[in-house]
């Protein structure tokens, strides 16, 4: 390809089957769907999410949160959790018909936001264990009781990730994650109800859960973004097919030495991150898989250099020589495509375009 490396491509055919899929799944489900942006970072994939029927957005940054508010998104949940420092950023962005929700799992930033005009949920931890109240817990109680008083705010709910499906083995285990956390948050949202607070909102969502959940009776709205593109860690976990990765990484062969049992290609670190991918798989470890290549592994990386390792030198030799390039699937499409600037966009070897990528602090 006359394209210079290391570069993101992404294939258009693909990926607008997947956020067709995902629409459709979603209605079925009946749940409205908010996809995470923070995968693709890309006001056309957001615009195309739109046009599939995307209700709001959700930004994992108050970067991402002003170039889609600049880029014409008016609803958006920051789906991180709040510190009151972050507000007066938070009420600038907000201006101007633009709604940015934002979450918090603690009391004192929940008093804190009296009088604020802010849309907040209260985030709950539904078996991830990283953010989110205890909702068995009487201080999960509390901090809703302060948010349903609604004093200067307006609550909209509760809402939760179920981060800890991306470490299962295949859907049935994800969709045992999926139903747990759907039971959870219906079940915290009756509780608050009883105590007389009002629960506009019950949010969930992670891919992995998304693609495998059997129903969503009681939620209101889901939250996936990795389901644009997929990547190696969707496949292996069952959630995907290999058809399915919207995106690769486009390196070049920089060094392959005589008798070596590896070559060297220019994407590194800063080009495929260093996931490693799903280690609970027990998995030899790797950065990411060679397109059509599945005896090859990304051995190791350097901050601009990509070790891509065969069994043994005869496997290589002859073969993929400096200047060649070859298509890498990355292990984590997130993080890979924060490293970028824009897609190459393709249909199938053609380049139709190239779409900026809104990364930065």
């Amino acid at each position: 390809m006359d394209i210079e490396t290391p570069a993101l491509l992404l294939d258009q055919e693909v990926m607008e089957r997947n956020l067709k899929q995902m629409a459709e799944r979603a209605r079925r489900l009946g749940v409205s769907l908010r996809p995470h942006i923070k995968t693709h970072k890309c006001l056309e994939l957001g615009r195309r999410q739109q046009a599939y029927g995307a209700q709001g957005i959700t930004v994992s940054t108050l970067f991402e949160a002003e170039a889609f508010a600049r880029g014409g998104f008016s609803d958006l949940t920051w789906a991180f959790p709040l510190d009151p420092t972050h507000v007066p950023h938070v009420q600038r962005i907000g201006r101007n018909g633009v709604t940015l929700r934002v979450i918090l799992d603690d009391l004192e930033t929940a008093k804190a936001l009296a009088g604020s005009g802010l849309h907040v949920w209260l985030k709950v931890d539904c078996g991830y264990h990283r953010a989110g109240v205890d909702p068995s817990s009487r201080y999960a109680l509390e901090v809703a009781r302060e948010l349903g008083a609604e004093r200067g705010l307006a609550f909209d709910g509760i809402l939760s990730h179920s981060g800890h499906a991306y470490r299962t083995r295949n859907t049935d285990e994800a969709a045992q994650i999926a139903e747990q956390e759907r039971q959870v948050m219906v079940w915290f949202g009756e509780l608050l109800r009883k105590d007389g607070l009002r629960v506009r909102g019950i949010s969930v969502g992670s891919t992995p859960a998304m693609v495998a959940v059997k129903g969503l009776t009681g939620v209101t709205e889901a939250r996936p973004g990795n389901y644009i593109f997929y990547d190696r860690t969707m496949v292996l976990i069952g959630c995907c097919e290999p058809r399915d990765v919207a995106v690769t990484v486009l390196a070049t062969v920089v060094s392959h030495q005589p008798g070596a049992s590896h070559f060297v290609v220019d994407a590194g670190a800063l080009s495929l991150s260093k996931d490693l991918g799903p280690t609970h798989l027990g998995l030899e470890p790797s950065f990411g898989a060679v397109k059509d290549h599945p005896e090859l592994s990304v051995a190791s990386v350097s901050q601009e250099h990509g070790v891509i390792r065969a069994a043994a030198p005869a496997a290589i030799e002859g073969k993929f020589k400096v200047g060649q390039q070859i298509e890498i699937v990355p292990n984590h499409s997130c993080l890979t495509e924060a490293h970028f600037d824009e897609y190459v966009v393709m249909e199938g070897d053609r380049i139709m375009d190239r779409w900026h990528i809104e990364r930065g602090r």
